[in-house]
């Protein structure tokens, strides 16, 4: 089937469902269970007929969607999009931030999952629930949206930390699992402008960044929105009325596979009418915001999206270059072809050097992405050592916070941010436009490459060093500083006359940050140099070194 076809089929869907979209009889209760009262048909033509409102408008967007992808170098295949270079500004940029926030701050416990598991019994944020806001038909995740105001929310000072942390680009979620548009919308009635801060969060905050020199991306997680309130038609709730469709989605059984989360291996209900939706609002927020970088979270390899996932790539890429710039897409595991955008790793790192440009997404709280109460945060020390070590593998790191509901962040992660950028300020020339040196450094201190492994990273060692090159020079970076007060040697051993560096001859070598003269020499069995006791050291060192 042709794209022009597959959009038609989606938006004939989407229309007939005023007609054939099954209503709730006169005297039944609407809050009452459907999971095994209505089939999964039933459930997505009463979504469909939620948001028919909204045809013509999404009708246009998927009309836009399909020309742009067929105007321009990318056409929307997997051969076309194996053709796509990274911009430069992107692999030079090294760091970014991710910024998860919107209604689910507002309980601020257990996680951005929140709304999900305040449906299901098993969960802990269903006791939590319970306990706090009583039971899910008498207070429903729809009435936490008038308790997100987001009064002190300051975009300039958000753009201005951000900048003082020494990140090069900024990634809002414009729309997490929830449904709730955190951007100005033409295809949704639940969204930041119409309800709750009564303002466009993105757009506010797309010019601040902007302002302040920063390159601006934006998220959706939207695909994941298919089923996620399930638990919610297996229990009296407000989930199940169709009043509230057009928010919590046509909430279908997650089907997964005996593997987990393998999507190759789930089962789950996905109409045709759905991922034209999807298609349209991420069209319209490229249209609307234009992003240098689009984050898709991981649903978007589940089989039925695959076509559409072309659909808006191809868009996207040929969108960008019409206006001027190159786009880059996040995605993760096997979602995409993996030349066909930026690969991204969930909480973890790579174990080696890998020659496509690569990025870790990960948080600067431990147990959440979203804002919670008595959060539990990594501190600078933690993770400049994983941005040295995701940069000297040819990675970015996009480093997550969640503010709080009214819109500040909180003291300790803002503390951690300046921290960086402190360090990043004196040392951010063995960071930024750098590239991977033969090897990416030496040390006792392994990472397990994959995601949701960089809690497994012991601390860093004296002996651990990770290696980058601009031009001529190389750096090395010594990832615990040495003793305070006391002459130290360090001795790199891959830069030995016999070692990886053979061949190579050293003209200086500086510690940066310090006017010190260092004494150095260069045998078979390693770089050694001396470490002035008057040296600081805070977090890592850099030694820079000059190659004739």
């Amino acid at each position: 089937m042709t794209n022009l076809l597959r959009c038609l089929s989606g938006i004939l869907l989407l229309s007939t469902s005023l007609v054939s979209a099954q209503t709730t009889p006169s005297g039944t209760d609407p809050l009452a269970p459907t999971y095994n009262t209505k089939s999964a048909e039933q459930i997505d033509q009463e979504w469909q007929k939620s948001v028919a409102k909204y045809d013509a408008k999404r009708n246009t967007l998927l009309k836009e969607a399909e020309r742009q992808a067929n105007d321009g170098p990318f056409r929307p295949d997997w051969q076309s999009l194996r053709h796509y270079q990274q911009p430069q500004w992107y692999k030079d940029a090294k760091f970014g931030i991710f910024i998860h926030w919107g209604v689910y701050a507002v309980p601020s416990a257990e996680s951005e999952w929140y709304p999900r598991n305040m449906y299901q019994e098993k969960e802990g944020a269903y006791a939590v629930h319970l306990k706090r806001y009583g039971t899910q038909d008498k207070f429903g995740y729809k009435d936490f949206i008038p308790k997100f105001r987001a009064e002190k929310f300051d975009p300039a000072a958000w753009a201005h930390l951000f900048k003082e942390a020494g990140a090069q680009y900024v990634v809002p979620v414009a729309e997490h699992h929830d449904g709730f548009s955190m951007y100005d919308s033409d295809l949704s009635d639940w969204t930041a402008v119409k309800m709750g801060p009564k303002r466009d969060v993105i757009g506010d905050l797309a010019k601040a960044v902007r302002a302040e020199g920063l390159h601006f991306g934006l998220s959706s997680h939207r695909a994941e929105h298919n089923f996620f309130f399930d638990g919610g038609r297996k229990m009296r709730s407000d989930v199940n009325d169709p009043k509230y469709a057009s928010l919590y989605g046509p909430a279908h059984a997650w089907l997964q596979g005996e593997n987990g989360n393998t999507l190759v291996n789930d089962w789950t209900y996905v109409s045709p009418a759905w991922t034209a939706d999807w298609l349209a609002r991420a069209t319209e927020l490229v249209e609307k915001y234009k992003p240098e970088i689009v984050y898709y979270d991981w649903w978007i390899g589940q089989p039925n999206f695959r076509s559409r996932v072309t659909e808006f790539d191809a868009f996207y890429y040929n969108f960008a270059v019409a206006h001027g710039y190159t786009g880059v897409v996040n995605f993760k595991d096997y979602s995409m072809d993996w030349k066909s955008g930026v690969r991204d790793f969930e909480r973890g790192q790579l174990a080696s050097i890998e020659p496509d440009h690569w990025q870790t997404d990960t948080s600067i709280s431990k147990l959440s992405w979203g804002y919670i109460d008595n959060d539990q945060y990594q501190g600078p020390q933690f993770l400049l050592n994983q941005l040295i070590d995701i940069v000297s593998k040819n990675g970015n790191l996009l480093l997550n916070i969640g503010p709080k509901p009214d819109g500040t962040i909180p003291e300790q992660i803002q503390t951690t941010l300046k921290e960086m950028g402190v360090w990043l300020k004196v040392n951010g020339e063995s960071i930024y436009a750098t590239t991977p040196w033969k090897i990416y450094g030496e040390g006792p201190t392994q990472v397990i490459g994959g995601a949701f492994h960089d809690q497994d990273t012991k601390p860093y060692t004296t002996e651990d060093f990770r290696f980058t090159q601009k031009g001529n020079t190389l750096y090395a970076i010594g990832m615990a500083c040495p003793a305070n007060g006391a002459e130290t040697s360090a001795t790199i051993h891959a830069f030995g006359s016999d070692k990886e560096a053979k061949g190579l001859t050293f003209s200086s070598v500086e510690l940066v940050g310090s006017s010190d003269k260092l004494s150095w020499k260069q045998d078979p069995d390693g770089l050694k140099v001396q470490l002035p006791a008057s040296a600081t050291c805070k977090y890592a060192y850099v030694l820079k070194i000059s190659v004739k």
